[in-house]
């Protein structure tokens, strides 16, 4: 009796190191299991690259992203990518998603002035999720009015944008600023250049309690 019980006691041990260790392989692997991303496109001339590369590093690490866009027609990036977004941009729910991204290109100027990106930018904030931008949607963000006092760059030709809403303009390549007050979250970079980068930086702050 005691040796069937020993045995038994080995296969429970065995058993739960193998879950155990199969669960650590999953984290591993993919780390943002379980986080959803948003990513906000122009319907015609998103920057390919600053779509492309953050959501090829985010979806391999396990997030689930959303693209969304002004329209549900397929949008067009400038180099020809197609993308088929998934909703209306207006149809997004902040609290759903742990990260907001604008993506660049000229075509992001639409948002510049959107009441309705503004609104989704606030409200990122306001949650206390992520919210990102690169090239010059993070004028979109500036306009929206949650720079103001926060570090951050942009396309270079558009710095006095953020400049005058009160953004402290950095230029630098990526720039996170991290409020601990507000909880605010927001990581923005200059340009096409920068997209891997902006994605890793954006995928270590999601992993970061």
């Amino acid at each position: 009796m005691k040796k069937r019980l020993s045995l038994v006691c080995i296969f429970i041990f065995l058993f739960c190191a193998s879950s155990s260790g199969k669960e650590k392989k999953k984290m591993d692997t993919l780390p943002l299991e379980g986080k959803k991303v948003v990513m906000v496109i122009a319907n015609e001339d998103f920057r390919d690259e600053e779509y492309l590369t953050p959501k090829e590093i985010l979806s391999q690490a396990g997030a689930k992203i959303t693209t969304v866009s002004s329209s549900t027609e397929t949008a067009t990036g400038m180099l020809g990518a197609k993308v088929k977004p998934d909703i209306l941009f207006s149809e997004i729910k902040v609290k759903d998603y742990d990260a907001v991204i604008f993506v660049g290109g000229v075509g992001a100027s639409e948002y510049w002035n959107n009441s309705v990106a503004h609104k989704i930018a606030q409200e990122t904030v306001k949650e206390g999720k992520l919210l990102a931008a690169i090239c010059i949607a993070p004028v979109t963000l500036a306009n929206a009015g949650v720079l103001k006092d926060k570090k951050a760059t942009v396309f270079p030709s558009e710095g006095n944008r953020l400049v005058t809403k009160g953004a402290k303009y950095t230029a630098k390549p990526v720039e996170k600023d991290l409020d601990l007050n507000t909880k605010s979250k927001i990581i923005t970079a200059q340009s096409p250049k920068e997209a891997k980068l902006f994605a890793e930086e954006i995928k270590k702050t999601l992993l970061e309690k």
